[in-house]
């Protein structure tokens, strides 16, 4: 199974680098809607919570040792007013920690620069191929034929690997239904901290983000993949999105589960299967340990932290980091 949220969630970090300046150009005439109004899908979620007069979970814990704590928050890239302030458990947490960390710090120019020269290398065609050269027809057809739809330039894409491809897409499809990504909860606590003089971490590398998507081999075959299933999911985003929201703020677990359980179950030994495989494990498992390593190391070093990551990789399956740190001995208190 492919966390689509984690996917969606580098997605969205790397679109906060790369959508001012190379998608935007071609998205000129898709404005989004303004956040500032609010979104009754999302409205929606806090009123079922605020409606059921039951005490709110959070995806929110509190990692202990014998001797010192951080908190850990699981955000979504993307929001709108309707989801502040915070809670107050989680408001009171981040005035009173020392540091935020952060997946990787868009903030910080270096790493944005970072970002965008990592995309460019390893997404890019080699001279004298073409996206089109490599794709089923029926693919390049489908692509063909969103791009006629959306009034997207569909020869931005001839250039690019199958991987950055779908991330443009992606990014578009986004664009569309009218998330902001810099009301994003990890965004919004980013800007906080910095205007706070708190120190930001970063847990991971621009390198290691793009990495996580990118493609560079001969055969192209993770990208091509990634490239289908993205075209499936884009017909979707508008609800798909919406069932997150209502999760996150609900705290409900089994509906962020359910929403972003890959519904293709591909059979064991089929070429499909291995690539899936692999693709999770390179955007989410592997990238889970590390996250469950940085955050031991901050207890270990008795740090004040307040650490924010994806929601995917703190609630599903039993590779998450929640299950990871409890697997070190460690406390975890959800709240």
């Amino acid at each position: 199974m492919i966390a689509r949220l984690a996917k969606l969630c580098l997605v969205l970090q790397v679109l906060c680098v790369l959508l001012p300046g190379w998608l935007l150009l071609s998205c000129a005439g898709n404005t989004p809607r303004d956040a500032g109004e609010g979104d009754s899908r999302e409205t929606a979620g806090q009123s079922d919570r605020q409606v059921a007069g039951q005490p709110s979970q959070h995806f929110f814990w509190k990692v202990s040792d014998a001797n010192s704590s951080v908190w850990l928050l699981g955000s979504i890239h993307f929001a709108d007013s309707s989801f502040y302030p915070l809670d107050s458990v989680i408001e009171t947490a981040f005035v009173n920690a020392e540091e935020l960390a952060v997946e990787i710090d868009v903030t910080d120019d270096s790493v944005s620069t970072e970002i965008a020269s990592e995309s460019m290398q390893q997404g890019m065609m080699p001279a004298g191929k073409r996206l089109q050269d490599i794709l089923p027809p029926e693919m390049w057809n489908s692509i063909d034929s969103i791009c006629t739809a959306w009034g997207f330039p569909l020869m931005t894409l001839q250039v690019m690997r199958p991987w950055l491809a779908a991330m443009t897409l992606s990014a578009f499809a986004i664009q569309r239904v009218g998330i902001d990504p810099t009301l994003g909860v990890d965004a919004v606590l980013l800007d906080r901290a910095a205007h706070d003089g708190k120190a930001i971490v970063g847990l991971e590398t621009a390198s290691e983000q793009i990495g996580a998507l990118a493609d560079t081999t001969d055969s192209d075959s993770a990208g091509i993949f990634y490239l289908k299933s993205t075209l499936r999911e884009v017909s979707e985003l508008d609800s798909m999105v919406a069932r997150i929201v209502r999760a996150w703020k609900t705290g409900d677990d089994a509906l962020l589960r359910e929403t972003m359980a890959d519904e293709r179950d591909y059979d064991e030994g089929t070429a499909e299967k291995e690539i899936s495989d692999k693709i999770d494990e390179k955007v989410y498992k592997s990238r889970n340990v590390k996250m469950a390593e940085r955050i031991a190391e901050f207890l270990s070093e008795d740090r004040n932290v307040f650490v924010v990551v994806g929601a995917a990789h703190l609630v599903l399956d039993e590779d998450n980091v929640v299950d990871l740190l409890r697997r070190r001995g460690l406390k975890v208190q959800r709240y």
